[in-house]
Formats: structure tokens, C-alpha cells, sequence
């Protein structure tokens, strides 16, 4: 692994004393247990779709390291080879032995609270550990936070999570945040810290929360904040494992397993929030937020994980050049081409005449024709885009072949492999994959497993051709690529 720049190292990190008496471990879940990315998931786990032409889990992965983290037990469930295949040639079973990758593997889970449960019967977990999915992008430091929790726990065994807060200014028109979530309203005690209520606003007919009287009688004070962002990382004592192999009904961690404890007046268990300010932490939950946390590690919010900075080896050598516009020393560009600010071109990727590209990133190996427009977009590997394309706001899986003339408008998200023949228009919002689509929702987005076929779409209105098939399926504005 090469020399890292800037700060975030695990000497400085944490506390040393504090680190000699136990080991810091950590649980990364692999698998989103939801459908927000499909089709693409059919054919990929989340934590490896590339993030900056990145996957996410390596962010995840080496910010655990900055911060001390020894041990992460990452679990995966659905396209499990794929994520142990990743771990097995990365960089990260190549580590010395202060920083340790393990892979528990279940094809039985379907939750996140059937995940912990599988972790518990393990009994790999020592004592305090952090908890995050393989989608999380952070910079901060734990050692403040590891602090306070350590010190409740001393002075409060009920003392179980803390939960990583942030700012986030909340949108009256929209009910989202800038991550594309639905707005959290939490009861915060200002003087302990401690979460008294948790609501995501998902029902937006409902203008009122209805607090239990008891919090106010037992709380002298407290604050309520609709302008807190959940960053998804959670410092957990082991009774949190214990807590869901005792509760089966536990599956999802805030719907369930936060909400849960908070109206439990019996065992008394308690979880505090710990406020972060400069630091970065946000997680890719669904494509508003995958738009938005890539910008933000374009424009260098998540220092020192950057592109430009040696953390990650198929970025190595990536250049910044002004206004935020990085490329790879391998990329060949036509004199009259032009890469404007906020974008990224990745290794071997060739752009022809008179081709423009803005606030996008480009993949490696790609190839590029003339007169082709894109704007906003994220393209990945291996992609061949033909003269005259145009292409707005949308998403391209690897090994995409678009025909010259092509138009993608704002929204599209094809998959991989797919070819779309020449002049053809791709209505917005459109998910365009070769696979069939489950008619059967399931609880994991990824828990069907299929094979890419070749295939080539001629018309918008043809569903199949050959042995291949193609699914045109209109999505919901969710899917909102670069407009935040």
C-alpha cells in the first residue's frame, strides 16, 4: 500500500493507552437489504459498484484502518464470492497484521438484525466495536467520540450505542435531504447526549410526533431537531448483538432496533449521539445520495480520500489539474475535446474531436467518439459511446455500447453490457438491463442471482431479441443523477 498524504493516520488517531488494553474491532455489512439500485445489484453487490471509480467498500475499509480500527469482520449474504473474491486480491489481506480482514459469510440472512444475529453466534466480537454498512464515506476522527462512549459505559452498563450525528439543513419543499433521505426528527437531552426520540418522516401526511409524556417528566429538557443527518456509524457495546439474538423482531437497525429501545421501559438500555462539525460521514443509500457523495469527494469535502491521494490503487496516479478536474496520465484526448471542471477521466479512456464533458466521471477504458455531449453523468468501465451521443444526468454501467446518436436523457440508468442501437432516444428515468426482472419483490435487493446476456436494443418498444432481454422500466424520480 503506498505512503498515504495528509492526515487520518492511525497514529494520531485514537488513543494508544486505550488501544493497548483492548482490541478495536469492527462490523461492515456487505449487503443493503434493500432495492434502491436495482437492476444493477442483480448482477453486483452494492459495495463494489464503483464510487469516483472506486468501489464503495474500499472507502469504508480504509477509513476503519485511519482511524485504528484492528479487525473488521465483514459480512456478506447475497453475491458473497464476488465481495470475497474483491477482498481476496485487494490490498487489504495484503495489510500486516495490525489490521486484520475477516469475511462471515450467510446466504440465509435477509436483514440487517439476521446479519448481527449471525455475527453473534460467531462470538467473534471481544467487546466495544463500530458498526457500518460497505457504503459509508468518512473522514472523521473516533477518538472523541470512542471516548465518551467508553466513559458512559464506565458509569452506565445500559450505556449500549452512540450514534453519529450531523447537520444537515432540512428542505421544506421536498422533505429531503441533500442525500435524497426522507428528513429525521430526534429528541436529543442537550446536557447527556442521550436520543430520546428517532422518526424518519417518511409519511408526510402526518405534520405531528406524538412524544411520550414520561420523556418529559423523567428529561428537565430537551431539544427537538429535524436538522440532525443519521451518518450510519455506531459505536456499539456487545449487548447490542445480545439485544438482537434475543429479539427476533429486530431486523432493520433504526426501524426496529433504535425505535425499539427508546420505548422500553423495562430493561432501561440507552443510546446517546455524538455530533460531528468539520468531519465528513454520509453513506450511498440510494442514487440522489451516490450523486451527491460523489461531487463531495470531487470537491475534496472527504480529504484525504481523494482521488489524487494514494489510498486506493486503481486511482494511483491520478492528477489534479485545476477546478477540480482529475485524469490519469494513460488518457488520450483529442486537441479540440474538451474536460471541463468537477469531472474525472479515468486510465485509458480515449476522447474523440470536438467532444465535451462536464461535472462527470469517466471510467477507465473507455472509448469516446466524436461530437459526443456529456453532462452530469456517471459513466463506468469499458463503455463505448459512439459519435454524436448525447447524455444527460444518467447513469452507464460497465461494457455499455451506445450507437452513434444515441440520446439518454435525464434519469436513464442502464446496465451492463447493454448495446442501444443508433439515433434511438432512452426516455428519462428509464432502467434499461438485459436481465429479466424479479416479479416477486424480495426483502434484499441483491438475493437474485442471474447471468448478463448480449443483446442489442433496436427499438425502445422491443422488449427481447435472441437469447437476450431487455426490460425498459420507468422508475420514480428518485433517481435524480446531478441535480443536486
Amino acid at each position: 500500500m503506498a505512503q498515504k498524504k495528509g492526515g487520518g493516520g492511525r497514529a494520531n488517531s485514537d488513543d494508544p493507552d486505550e488501544l493497548a488494553r483492548t482490541t478495536l474491532q469492527a462490523v461492515l455489512l456487505a449487503d443493503s437489504f434493500a432495492q434502491k439500485f436495482r437492476p444493477i445489484t442483480l448482477e453486483r453487490p452494492k459495495v463494489l459498484l464503483p464510487l469516483v471509480n472506486v468501489p464503495m467498500i474500499e472507502y469504508s475499509l480504509a477509513w476503519l484502518e485511519s482511524v485504528g480500527v484492528e479487525e473488521v469482520f465483514v459480512f456478506c449474504c447475497a453475491h458473497s464470492e464476488q465481495v470475497k473474491e474483491f477482498l481476496h486480491k485487494s490490498q487489504w489481506t495484503k495489510q500486516p497484521s495490525t489490521f486484520k480482514v475477516v469475511t462471515i459469510e450467510s446466504h440465509d440472512a435477509i436483514s440487517a438484525g439476521d446479519a448481527l444475529r449471525t455475527i453473534y453466534g460467531h462470538a467473534v466480537i471481544r467487546g466495544d466495536f463500530i458498526l457500518i454498512s460497505g457504503d459509508t464515506v468518512s473522514n472523521m476522527s473516533l477518538k472523541q467520540a470512542l471516548h465518551e462512549h467508553k466513559e458512559r459505559r464506565k458509569k452506565d452498563p445500559l450505556a449500549v450505542m452512540t450514534m453519529v450525528i450531523k447537520h444537515s439543513k432540512p428542505s421544506s419543499v421536498t422533505h429531503q435531504t441533500r442525500l435524497g433521505n426522507d428528513e429525521i426528527v430526534m429528541a436529543i437531552d442537550p446536557e447527556t447526549k442521550e436520543l430520546l426520540y428517532y422518526e424518519d418522516k417518511t409519511d408526510h401526511s402526518h405534520q405531528f410526533i406524538s412524544l411520550d409524556k414520561m420523556s418529559l417528566v423523567d428529561n428537565p429538557s430537551l431539544c427537538l431537531h429535524n436538522d440532525k443527518q443519521d451518518c450510519y456509524i455506531d459505536i456499539c457495546s456487545p449487548d447490542v448483538l445480545s439485544l438482537f439474538t434475543d429479539n427476533f423482531d429486530y431486523q432493520h437497525l433504526r426501524r426496529h432496533f433504535v425505535k425499539g429501545l427508546l420505548v422500553d421501559d423495562i430493561m432501561g438500555y440507552k443510546i446517546f449521539t455524538h455530533e460531528i462539525h468539520s468531519s465528513y460521514a454520509a453513506r450511498v443509500d440510494n442514487f440522489r445520495s451516490y450523486d451527491t457523495i460523489s461531487k463531495d469527494i470531487i470537491q475534496r469535502w472527504t480529504y484525504p480520500f481523494v482521488p489524487d491521494v494514494q489510498y486506493f490503487g486503481n486511482c494511483s496516479n491520478m492528477k489534479l489539474d485545476r477546478q477540480g478536474l482529475y485524469k490519469a496520465p494513460g488518457v488520450i484526448q483529442s486537441p479540440s475535446a474538451q474536460v471541463c471542471a468537477f469531472s474525472l477521466v479515468g486510465n485509458k479512456t480515449t476522447i474523440g474531436e470536438n467532444s465535451c464533458i462536464s461535472n462527470s466521471i469517466i471510467g477507465q477504458g473507455c472509448a469516446i467518439g466524436r461530437n459526443v455531449s456529456i453532462e452530469g453523468s456517471y459513466i463506468w468501465d469499458n463503455v463505448t459511446i459512439e459519435d454524436d451521443c448525447r447524455i444527460s444526468y444518467a447513469l452507464v454501467c460497465d461494457g455499455v455500447n451506445l450507437r452513434a446518436g444515441v440520446v439518454l436523457e435525464p434519469g436513464t440508468i442502464l446496465s451492463y453490457k447493454v448495446e442501444v442501437g443508433q439515433q434511438l432516444v432512452i426516455p428519462a428515468y428509464s432502467k434499461v438491463s438485459l436481465l429479466p426482472q424479479p416479479s416477486r419483490q424480495d426483502s434484499d435487493e441483491e438475493l437474485e442471482y442471474a447471468d448478463a446476456n448480449s443483446g442489442i436494443i433496436e427499438s425502445p418498444s422491443i422488449m427481447s431479441m435472441g437469447s437476450g432481454r431487455v426490460d425498459l422500466m420507468p422508475t420514480s424520480s428518485d433517481v435524480q443523477l446531478g441535480y443536486t
